[in-house]
């Protein structure tokens, strides 16, 4: 998460009663979430299908855990991404850098380059995530003032961009890649971020001063140093994992091992540093202890939550009655579900909020209810079997509810702990407590990557019945605990 200041010297009209600027993120950020939902949601496909239907052929627990380390890697990046725009760059060109590598990560996948090809294009496209994501958003705060009015509504527009790439992305990268073209449907991909580039560069004018340097830059005599060395060890890991993995000495499974012990091992680094730091007061280290729990929980959350792109879009394409009305749906359209829902009912619970006030529930028990749902959902796999069409498969009214539900959960936790991570946020760590919450669905699709080898079309109900039981008595274990998570919180709601 980048930390640019407010500096709000941009045009401030032009689109809606806000600033200029705020049209040109909201189509960044569309186009580059269309780019990344729309090669998610066919990426698991092209890896499992067999050579003779244009995949790769490799086994399918494979493909979904490596898509699973996709998903963690590009959160994980992020903290980096952040910093970089900090220290020597500034958030504006971090933007522009991002989606550059983004388009060429597409590219790479649009090449039919086999598994290779596939490796450079994921890799480029985790690098590239990780320099636009973090700081794009960041971008949207430096067009208002601190006092502005307008600025909760201007990210609700922003998260609406965000919501509409990732809804139609499915409907055309989805469709060209499962009856056209796989690599046709990664190359619509990248012609999508292009489309972002293009008019981020033509509105960037509009963009101000905001992010246009680093905020807290490296000492010039420095910097030179300091680039080299991080380049040069990015660059030989990057070299040796893809060495490691095309020559087959590692191979995919030892990559997506690795991957995941390193999601794993990072936040109980960062927790270290930060508690034994002596720059904190004993109420910050209260808080940040509270905080343990719902980073775990948030994990936990995630680690279901992302088995979108991989268990439940095998589901949708291996078990699912795709039928309807006399037409064929491509499996990848259920990966528009949660965008969807998304776009109607947060502003029914952004309402709801604020309707029950302080009467509300705490925090603690927000993320409860979103670890309560995102169970349920699981669970909700198993009964949709039950009620299957003729053949046993799952009716896709059933299915389209899994994602349904997952995403009521999702709007229960996902921007509560974004707050609460502000709110306990020691003030020496305010930016990498962000960077740290980051970490927390890096681990969930870490670890999710591990646990997605267990499952099968053949064994799904046992599978979803004991994650979504387990989940369930995790939620009930927070619940009991949210007294004492109050009382580390000091105050905090």
């Amino acid at each position: 998460m980048v930390s640019t200041p407010t500096v709000a010297d941009a045009p401030q009209k032009g689109f809606f009663g806000h600033p200029r600027g705020l049209l040109t993120l909201f189509f960044t950020e569309m186009w580059e979430r269309f780019s990344y939902y729309g090669m998610r949601a066919i990426l698991a496909y092209y890896l499992y299908y067999a050579v003779s239907e244009g995949g790769l052929g490799i086994p399918e627990s494979t493909a979904l855990s490596v898509v699973g380390v996709y998903g963690a890697s590009v959160y994980m990046t992020g903290v980096l991404g952040g910093w970089l725009a900090d220290r020597i760059m500034g958030a504006q060109k971090a933007v522009l850098y991002g989606g550059v590598i983004i388009m060429l990560g597409h590219i790479g996948l649009a090449l039919p380059g086999g598994m290779t090809t596939v490796l450079i294009g994921l890799v480029l496209l985790v690098i590239g995530t990780g320099l636009l994501k973090p700081n794009v958003s960041g971008l949207v705060g430096t067009l208002y003032s601190a006092d502005d009015n307008r600025r909760d509504a201007g990210f609700s527009i922003y998260y609406m961009g965000i919501n509409l790439g990732a809804f139609v992305a499915p409907f055309v990268v989805g469709t060209l890649g499962e009856k056209v073209n796989w690599h046709l449907g990664f190359g619509v991909a990248a012609v999508g971020m292009a489309l972002g580039l293009i008019q981020y560069v033509v509105g960037q004018k509009h963009l101000g001063s905001g992010g246009s340097a680093p905020v807290n830059p490296l000492p010039a005599e420095h910097k030179g140093r300091v680039l080299g060395r991080a380049g040069g060890i990015a660059l030989a890991f990057v070299v040796v994992l893809i060495g490691l993995s095309v020559s087959g000495v590692m191979g995919l499974e030892g990559l997506v091992n690795l991957i995941s012990i390193i999601s794993a091992v990072l936040p109980v680094v960062y927790f270290a540093v930060m508690l034994s730091s002596k720059e904190i007061t004993k109420v910050e280290r209260d808080r940040l202890i509270a905080y343990i729990p719902l980073f775990l929980a948030t994990a936990l959350f995630f680690l279901l939550f992302e088995q979108q792109p991989n268990t439940l879009a095998n589901l949708a394409e291996a078990d699912t009655d795709l039928n309807v009305l006399g037409f064929a749906i491509p499996a990848s359209w259920f990966q528009s579900v949660n965008p969807l829902t998304i776009i109607i009912l947060a502003p029914v619970m952004a309402t709801l909020w604020m309707k029950l006030g302080s009467r509300q529930p705490s925090t603690p028990q927000k993320f409860v209810g979103g670890l309560f749902f995102v169970a349920v959902s699981f669970l909700w796999v198993v009964l949709s079997k039950f009620v299957g069409a003729d053949d046993g498969k799952h009716l896709p009214i059933m299915l389209a509810l899994v994602f349904v539900i997952m995403t009521v959960g999702e709007l229960m936790l996902s921007p509560v702990g974004l707050s609460a991570t502000t709110k306990l946020a020691p003030k020496v760590f305010a930016s990498q407590m962000m960077g740290l919450y980051w970490l927390a669905p890096a681990m969930g699709q870490g670890l999710g990557a591990q646990v997605v080898k267990m499952y099968s079309v053949e064994n799904q109900q046992m599978y979803f019945a004991i994650i979504g039981v387990a989940t369930i008595a995790c939620a009930g274990l927070l619940l009991l605990s949210a007294r004492s998570i109050k009382r580390y919180m000091h105050g905090v709601l």
